[in-house]
Parts: structure tokens; sequence; C-alpha cells
């Protein structure tokens, strides 16, 4: 019996999944059409039930695959390669879709051809994964509010940023 990775390797190499390649490459210069698809993707895969731990970091994954291409769509990401982002974006498109190689509405295996998908995507992508996640702590991290000492004249007072 293959793997998830495996199985997603054989559904890569599928002509349906070709096809969401393509699209993805035809979607890449359309930024607003990306965040639409990714936040239905993220809707998607929010409905997860499964207290499973493989599941839920499959889950994970793919939520970061999300944001990854969102930032990329963005601008604010770019240290990645195009032709990854349009593959990320592909397994996206296809967990989205209805018309996939095993249909979503039969229930655990209808989606299971869509894990499988993000399972190879991830061990294919698993450096570049681990590079987004750590460009997004230490966004996060860049990003979190300080308090200034008292005094502190490189900050201006609030009354300069218009509140009072």
């Amino acid at each position: 019996m293959p793997t998830l990775a495996q199985r997603g390797l054989q559904i890569s190499k599928n002509a349906v999944f070709n096809l969401f390649v393509n699209r993805a490459t035809r979607l890449l210069g359309r930024p607003f059409k990306i965040i639409t698809v990714l936040n239905e993707t993220a809707d998607k895969l929010a409905d997860e039930k499964s207290k499973d731990n493989k599941f839920k970091q499959l889950f994970d994954v793919a939520l970061t695959l999300v944001r990854l291409v969102r930032s990329y769509a963005n601008g604010s990401y770019r240290e990645i390669q195009t032709s990854t982002v349009v593959s990320g974006l592909a397994v996206l498109l296809y967990v989205l879709s209805p018309i996939d190689l095993i249909p979503d509405f039969i229930p655990l295996v209808g989606l299971l051809d869509d894990l499988s998908l993000v399972s190879w995507f991830v061990g294919k992508f698993h450096g570049e994964i681990t590079r987004f996640r750590a460009w997004e702590q230490s966004m996060a991290i860049s990003v979190l509010p300080t308090t200034p000492a008292q005094g502190d004249a490189s900050l201006p007072a609030l009354a300069e940023l218009g509140h009072s």
C-alpha cells in the first residue's frame, strides 16, 4: 500500500493535476483571484474534524501553504522559486476543486487524494515551507509593539500621530 506522499506523487503526475498546474500558472499574475482561491481553500481545510495527529499536521502544513502563496501574491515574500509557488497553487486548486480523482463528497476517502497531494508537496518542498515559517516568525517578532521608555525622543508623541 503506497504512503500518502507516494500517492500524492502519482497524482502530481496525472493529467488532471496538470490542468491545475496550467491554471495556477495563469492565475499567478492575478493576485486578487489568488486571494479568493486561497480564502476558499483555507475555509475548506478549516472544516477538518479529524483528531489524528498526522492529518492535523497535514492540515497545518496546507494552511501554511495557503499563507505562503498569499504572501507571494501580495509581494511580501519572494524568497522562493516561482515554479514552487505554481506547484503549491496547483495543489491548492486541486484541493478546492470538486473535480478530482476521488470526489470530495465521498466521506473521508474524498479528502484522501487531497491530503495525498499535500503530503507529496510537503515532502518535495519541505525546505521551502520551513524557510517560509521561519520568515513568518521573524516578521511576527519584528512587528511586535515595544513600549518606549519615558521621554524617548526618537519616537513621536501621541499627539503628533493624530491622537489626543
